[in-house]
């Protein structure tokens, strides 16, 4: 069965592996989308991350279908065994508002339409899915609080933030007597990125060299992109597609590689479980949100929390 942990500085048990749901509701059918939540639910796994606008770039699908994907499945479960996070404040993608929208009235206007979107009376960790730096954070902390005061949100974390606003919210927060943002959800994974390619794909503030400093202050990170799109096990096959090589294709990957198929071999498992077992293994609390279309696939990354690598192999594969 999947780990279980306190999450810092919150009354939330949370899976060490959260299910990520972009691919329910639009590419997968209802059907489906059961079946793996089923799934990650029988394998001990309670922690489910979604966001208002996952779905929203299929134009046939329902608005928010990933969020409704979810709220479905969770009719036929008990609302309390599971941790359900999602994400608002993010571009308006089915009517093409692409102006900053991490505002107090589209915040609300978002967490409004999230509770609906998964049949739910409060959401227990909301992200705000992407910063305002023209905005002083001062009225989007005291937005936040409110929402969690009314009972909407249990609590909120930052994701797409850079860690210097995240640190600036949470003093604010502490000047007023009251918890802010409580996790960052934050792009991390084995693969060594190409910063700039990253962030023409949409992937902003890599963890490495930004966040270490929160997350050795006991802010947990809740690291998307944990499998890195699977380049590891796609490079060892060959099959690495245009888009993540401009991603990921450099030599501090080569090397990595190497030091993951040696690891892979020791201890008798996939490329991937290397890879996901690097964030479940770190010092500071690190959550993995991890993909899947299958069964199948869920099953197989699930294994990686059974595995913890030592700190001399954490650090071989970071410096490699």
């Amino acid at each position: 069965m999947l780990t279980k942990v306190a999450l810092n500085n919150t009354d939330l048990t949370i899976s060490r592996l959260c299910y990520g749901t972009n691919m329910l509701g639009w590419m997968l059918d209802q059907g489906k989308s059961n079946a793996i939540l089923d799934t990650f639910a029988a394998l001990g796994g309670n922690f489910i991350d979604t966001a208002r606008s996952y779905g929203d770039w299929a134009p046939d699908a329902p608005i928010g279908a990933s969020e409704r994907a979810v709220g479905a499945w969770l009719q036929t479960r008990n609302r309390n065994d599971f941790v359900i996070a999602t994400k608002g404040g993010f571009f308006d993608m089915r009517v093409g508002d692409y102006r900053n929208r991490v505002t107090p009235p589209d915040i609300a206007a978002d967490i409004a339409q999230s509770l609906d979107h998964l049949g739910v009376d409060t959401i227990d960790l909301y992200f705000l899915h992407m910063d305002n730096p023209e905005s002083p954070v001062e009225p989007i902390v005291d937005a936040m609080i409110a929402h969690r005061e009314a009972g909407h949100i249990r609590h909120f974390g930052a994701s797409n933030w850079a860690a210097e606003r995240i640190a600036a919210a949470n003093a604010y927060a502490a000047s007023l007597g009251k918890p802010g943002f409580v996790a960052s959800q934050t792009f991390w994974g084995l693969a060594a990125p190409d910063v700039s390619a990253a962030a023409q794909q949409g992937y902003q503030h890599y963890y490495e060299g930004e966040y270490e400093d929160l997350h050795a202050g006991g802010l947990p990170i809740v690291a998307y992109a944990a499998q890195s799109g699977g380049y590891f096990t796609k490079l060892a096959a060959g099959e690495v597609g245009e888009q993540l090589a401009a991603r990921y294709a450099n030599p501090v990957n080569e090397r990595r590689l190497a030091v993951v198929q040696l690891l892979a071999e020791k201890h008798g498992v996939s490329i991937n479980e290397i890879a996901l077992s690097y964030l479940l293994s770190q010092h500071n609390q690190t959550v993995a949100i991890f993909g899947g279309s299958s069964p199948e696939q869920v099953a197989e990354s699930a294994k990686a929390d059974a595995l913890a690598l030592t700190a001399e192999e954490l650090e071989a594969l970071r410096t490699a």
